[in-house]
């Protein structure tokens, strides 16, 4: 979930899809950019509203442009490598990543920028908002040592409970409850998928949670849930990792091309950099698979005969 400095989701298989997927750059397709032929390869990050990019994105590219797609789960960093090296073709959404950027981008020009998504991320503190409603100070990060002893946990180790998804994620979450002072324990449900579930096991029986997640995200619908404000952010508040004490940022989220790609993967290449849309149409493809357990074709299939005139716009 700025997933570059933060990352998170489900995968396509977990949650019939976040975060954390396995390393899965191996598995690239013998046809990823190669000369003339009309296959795409796509990188699927583990979480579905990155699952709903590209569930749409296959759709149309087969079913309207003729392509073939080929789709490969893998992190973020390792899905950067493999773009650079036209294992894949397209990353359809990028939370930030400066230090694989300025390689691949500015130095080595093997990638190149496909424009905005449309959306834009951000990645933060949250308890549930029935146990916000009850105790509104919670909502601000200088109080959350009061309520350590009704978030603490088997797990936390006589802390209050940071709830995380994957250790595979970069987030600043040790960091900061480091230097916040605050008396609680980052612990790794493993999973987007499994941290879903925690969230919705504490849901059901109205326990009180504190969890890092990210907006946009379709839990939201299911559970809602308030943001902690966290120390406001400053110019390199978050410069070292190992010092950083501020709120996460907003992250209008990136599409990156093989630069080989853009320039010889004619319509494909072209529908990708206009491919664009809102965080309302992200979200209802990410309901669609992770709550309703829609295939990610039908999904896409249900949005596309529903938003005929946005789709039509990213045809060449």
């Amino acid at each position: 979930m700025f997933r570059g400095r933060i990352t998170a989701v489900l995968a396509v298989l977990a949650l019939t899809t976040g975060c954390g997927a396995a390393d899965m750059t191996r598995q690239a397709s013998p046809f990823a950019n190669a000369q003339g032929a009309r296959t795409v390869t796509l990188s699927v990050p583990s979480w579905v509203g990155a699952q709903a990019n590209v569930a749409v994105a296959q759709y149309l590219l087969e079913h309207e442009l003729g392509y073939h797609v080929d789709t490969v789960q893998m992190d973020e960093v390792p899905a950067w490598d493999a773009l650079s090296q036209g294992r894949i073709d397209a990353l359809l959404e990028d939370w930030g990543h400066p230090e694989q950027e300025q390689r691949y981008v500015e130095e080595k020009r093997t990638v190149v920028r496909g424009g905005d998504l449309g959306v834009t991320g951000h990645i933060g503190w949250f308890v549930p908002s029935y146990f916000a409603e009850r105790h509104p100070d919670v909502t601000h990060w200088k109080n959350l040592n009061k309520y350590a002893d009704r978030l603490r946990t088997a797990e936390s180790g006589g802390k209050g409970q940071l709830l995380d998804g994957s250790p595979a994620y970069v987030t600043n979450d040790k960091a900061l409850v480091k230097n916040l002072k605050l008396d609680y324990q980052v612990v790794f449900a493993g999973s987007e998928a499994a941290q879903i579930t925690q969230i919705k096991q504490f849901a059901k029986e109205q326990k009180p949670f504190l969890t890092y997640w990210y907006t946009p995200q379709w839990l939201f619908e299911k559970v809602p849930m308030t943001e902690v404000r966290l120390p406001p952010r400053t110019e390199g508040c978050d410069a070292d990792p190992e010092k950083v004490a501020c709120a996460y940022p907003h992250t209008p989220l990136q599409k990156y091309l093989n630069a080989d790609f853009a320039k010889r993967g004619g319509e494909a290449a072209a529908f990708l950099k206009r491919f664009r849309w809102t965080t309302e149409d992200q979200n209802e493809v990410s309901l669609l698979i992770a709550d309703r357990k829609l295939t990610p074709e039908q999904a896409a299939e249900k949005w596309v005969d529903g938003h005929r005139s946005t789709w039509k716009r990213w045809l060449p």
